[in-house]
């Protein structure tokens, strides 16, 4: 099967676990939960729902664990981040995933909830889910905790908005945004699908470090984008990084610099993932594709 063939087969999956287990857009309330699957019946590239299932599959394929709760609550995850980054107090954006951004379309304090329950039923649906295995259930809803809270995707927002319009930022500010904003759900992803998939703990952490890299590769991608392609391309508002006077990989190093180093990040992810079980061809093409994006 090849990388498209593969990749739609997954997607087809994830849609169709958003479908099963988020409630209803008419479950009382209905415009909170309307919101909640405004925000994520958007699309997007579900990139993080794709790794669990691959990393499952590769490690346990046609196994007794169905990973398609835990793909879900990622993604309720991740999309829930989202939202909360495009509101007025965070970044204050107009768009994402090619409409309007969720305080747009209904209101802030819609958004604000409709994040909060995207979250919370992300790691309800982990602990239900996977209720028939406790030891599962706990390490599963642990990793995504430690993901989502202070120290990680909280503390990285934190750390970014702190980081507009300073220009003495260095790169090791930059990489402690990147590794917490963005490569601490990657390495989620990796870690969901391994404790699925029945890795052992050597397997898991050689994928979680995999991940950590993917997500240093996919920021720099992502600032190399802003700064050269357009909204329409993207999906989201471009040019907003220099708008709001943030330090990025771009106005650290320039774009050809950042390519390069988004490729050293990929070689070292596909390195990390070749030390279980020889890798897996599929997450190695991801990796390749979410590198070269041009969106």
């Amino acid at each position: 099967m090849d990388f498209s063939t593969k990749f739609n087969a997954l997607l087809r999956r994830v849609e169709a676990g958003l479908g099963t287990w988020l409630p209803a857009a008419d479950t009382r309330p209905g415009r909170i939960h309307a919101a909640m699957r405004y925000s994520i019946e958007a699309g997007g590239k579900r990139i993080r729902p794709v790794i669990v299932l691959a990393t499952a599959d590769f490690l346990q394929p046609a196994g007794p664990r169905d990973p398609v709760p835990a793909a879900v609550a990622v993604e309720c995850l991740h999309t829930y981040s989202l939202i909360h980054d495009d509101l007025p107090c965070m970044d204050d954006d107009d768009l994402r995933r090619g409409r309007p951004t969720l305080h747009r379309a209904f209101d802030e304090a819609t958004a604000l909830l409709a994040g909060d329950a995207l979250l919370t039923h992300a790691l309800g649906l982990l602990v239900t889910a996977y209720a028939s295995e406790p030891a599962l259930a706990v390490a599963l809803a642990a990793d995504m905790t430690d993901a989502a809270g202070s120290r990680r995707l909280i503390g990285g927002q934190v750390e970014d908005l702190a980081a507009e319009g300073r220009m003495d930022l260095n790169a090791g500010d930059l990489a402690y945004i990147h590794l917490n904003k963005t490569a601490a759900m990657l390495e989620l992803s990796f870690s969901l699908g391994a404790r699925i998939g029945g890795a052992s703990e050597a397997e898991r952490v050689a994928l979680v470090r995999a991940g950590r890299e993917l997500g240093l590769a996919f920021q720099i991608i992502d600032d190399v984008l802003d700064a050269t392609a357009d909204t329409a391309a993207l999906g989201k508002t471009a040019g907003k990084d220099a708008k709001a006077g943030k330090v990025t990989s771009v106005s650290l190093h320039g774009i050809e610099d950042s390519r390069r180093h988004a490729a050293e990040h990929a070689a070292t992810a596909r390195a990390r993932l070749a030390e279980v079980r020889g890798g897996d061809s599929f997450l190695a093409a991801l990796i390749d594709a979410l590198t070269v994006r041009s969106r």
